[in-house]
């Protein structure tokens, strides 16, 4: 099988770049060489990760990344023998720090934002929010797109048990703030010791003697301040999910040819489908090639060399590469069948470690034609 199309033909007029897939594919290195790919094309790219291993950092030369973007510094490509005709921006997701920004933005003045963020309820729930980096991710990718400084966003999205969390996120939170529990707490006139009764009004006023800590009247300040938040977040999802639903968008899929993560891409291939999302094709990362020559040919050729017993082991070897190679193929073989004529670009196993620009480019010899 050979690749059948190319990531620069695929994002061609595309804004928004979503590589999915389960951890340890190569999703963050694919992600990384695809923003590179683009840019030196001569766009404005900027990819986003949360990535705890900062591997997508250190792949690009840079000692750290943070919440806001930063440019990858074209003597960087010079001095690493590459043409870089754009730009390349990079930042690595602090969930907390997103969400703090997001009060910024809806609370109606300081006097708000400031109860909300000093909130003692809300310091523990934004801690606990920002653990769920799905909704984070898409928030920081729909404020980027939103203020247009970039031709195209590449999302590498987060490691999570299913790679498509990150689609349900902005959903998850609407159904939140729409919740009957949460109207509840958020009505005039019901906070305070009415709303728990006379036992919880006692719990909490030993609570309070005991720790110093006003915990009824905590939640009745962040549920009174986050009322007037509620629908910008409810609009502000609502446009998360029409940015990626829609034709400026383009989701990947990043594989390897192992028989899980096959079974894996063609699940997430479906629930695309379901959804009816823009869906481009599928990397397959770390392909093994089957190298050509008989056994018997390779031992006759290497005794000389060598010496038997050594031939033979090295022969031994190449059969069992042999053998990884041809489970790689028939598994891809399932994939293509899946996809229905859909695009599958093939990377093989490289020979040494990505971590640098010059990997990236080696990598996107077979992303880019």
């Amino acid at each position: 099988m050979s690749n059948s199309s190319d990531i620069a033909a695929l994002l061609e007029g595309r804004e928004v770049c979503v590589c999915a897939g389960s951890g340890g594919v190569g999703k963050t290195t694919s992600s990384a060489a695809i923003a590179m790919g683009m840019a030196s094309r001569g766009l404005r790219v900027a990819v986003l990760t949360i990535d705890p291993a900062k591997r997508l950092a250190n792949s690009l030369g840079l000692e750290e990344l943070g919440n806001e973007a930063r440019q990858v510094e074209e003597k960087r490509f010079t001095d690493a023998g590459l043409e870089m005709k754009g730009e390349l921006w990079a930042m690595m997701l602090d969930p907390k720090r997103t969400f703090d920004d997001l009060i910024h933005k809806f609370a109606s003045d300081e006097g708000a934002r400031d109860q909300v963020l000093e909130n003692r309820i809300y310091q523990q729930i934004s801690n606990a929010v920002a653990g769920s980096q799905e909704y984070m991710a898409m928030e920081k990718l729909y404020e980027l797109h939103d203020e247009g400084d970039y031709d195209l966003l590449v999302l590498d999205t987060p490691p999570t048990r299913n790679a498509l969390d990150f689609l349900d996120a902005p959903e998850r939170l609407s159904r939140f703030i729409d919740s009957r529990s949460l109207q509840f707490f958020m009505k005039p006139g019901r906070s305070g010791l009415k709303l728990f009764g006379r036992g919880g009004g006692m719990v909490f006023s030993v609570l309070k003697r005991v720790t110093g800590v006003d915990l009824l009247q905590d939640l009745s300040e962040f549920f009174n301040g986050f009322a007037d938040m509620a629908e910008g977040f409810r609009q502000r999802s609502a446009g998360v999910t029409e940015l990626l639903s829609d034709d400026r968008s383009l989701f990947l899929i990043v594989t390897s040819p192992q028989h899980d993560s096959i079974d894996e891409a063609i699940y997430f291939r479906r629930r695309l489908k379901e959804r009816d999302m823009p869906f481009g094709g599928v990397v397959v990362n770390r392909m093994h090639e089957a190298p050509g020559g008989g056994r018997d040919n390779v031992e006759k050729a290497l005794t000389p060399d060598l010496g038997e017993a050594l031939a033979v082991r090295v022969a031994n070897n190449l059969d069992d590469y042999r053998a990884l190679a041809e489970r790689d193929q028939e598994n891809v073989e399932r994939l293509e069948a899946e996809l229905d004529s859909e695009p599958i670009i093939l990377v093989p196993y490289l020979d040494d470690d990505v971590h640098d620009l010059v990997g990236l480019a080696q990598i996107n010899e077979y992303l880019f034609e």
